[in-house]
């Protein structure tokens, strides 16, 4: 299938095949500038072109070309990351970048919505599933989601996975975001990962919480118990999905985080 892509976008390589689980990408050239080339392999995954396009390069990476299947897009080769900055005492800086950068994704835009994106409520069905099966904290997460979802806020884009390795620094183009879900709703949904993704370790590090939880609701200008609910309502839902995946530690690290949002907003 890539070579297809190569011939029909006049494609050159430009460095080695990168496999993930869900995709192929391949870094080239095209027209001369540096560009990743992302040909999806599950079916959900196929859908992030649907909001990089809508957001045509404000705030996320710019969409040269694309198609049901594929994608090539702005490619950076920066080493500057926000990962790294997070577990080298930078973690709050890195906190408002992502903040920033998910503002911009935010941004209300003179076009319509992209067709075939999930309304935020119906994204929760596996917390749904979850909650009668497991009870205690995944049913906590899943009444303060519906109390979320009857007072939301005016649906935008959402980037739906919102985490520090997929904001990447694009020199003079400043931090943009890649890998999207298709997802539509409320904007406080997308801060909730910045407290919850078990692959940064200081997640659940004593404290980090309410460091942070006064910087995200300074940046967006949410009231802070409303992040404290999304936080709840996400860890549920992060806690569900890896349970489908059979990842305890995901599981663990999303029902810490769930216990420590229900302290903070039962205080």
């Amino acid at each position: 299938m890539s070579s297809s892509y190569f011939d029909k976008w006049s494609l050159l390589p430009d460095g080695a095949l990168i496999t993930t689980p869900s995709s192929h990408l391949y870094p080239v050239r095209y027209r001369d500038r540096p560009a990743m080339l992302k040909i999806a392999h599950d079916p959900e995954e196929k859908f992030g072109r649907l909001p990089l396009v809508y957001w045509n390069g404000h705030g996320a990476a710019c969409v040269y070309e694309s198609d049901a299947d594929a994608v090539l897009m702005e490619r950076t080769d920066s080493q500057k990351n926000l990962f790294h900055m997070a577990m080298t005492g930078s973690d709050l800086d890195a906190t408002r970048i992502i903040c920033r950068t998910v503002a911009r994704l935010h941004t209300p835009r003179p076009v319509a919505f992209p067709s075939d994106l999930v309304p935020l409520d119906k994204w929760f069905s596996s917390l749904e599933a979850a909650a009668p099966v497991h009870g205690g904290l995944f049913a906590r997460a899943l009444e303060t989601a519906k109390t979320l979802f009857a007072d939301p806020g005016p649906p935008v884009v959402l980037h739906g996975d919102v985490h520090h390795a997929n904001i990447l620094d694009f020199g003079d183009r400043g931090w943009l975001a890649i890998d999207p879900k298709r997802v539509l709703g409320d904007r406080g949904y997308d801060y909730a990962n910045l407290f919850c993704n078990p692959e940064l370790p200081l997640v659940t590090a004593p404290g980090r919480l309410q460091r942070h939880l006064p910087v995200v609701a300074e940046e967006t200008g949410l009231a802070p118990r409303r992040l404290l609910q999304w936080i709840l309502a996400y860890a549920g839902l992060s806690a569900a999905w890896f349970i489908e995946d059979g990842d305890d530690h995901g599981v663990e690290s999303d029902l810490t985080m769930a216990r420590i949002a229900i302290a903070e907003l039962d205080r």
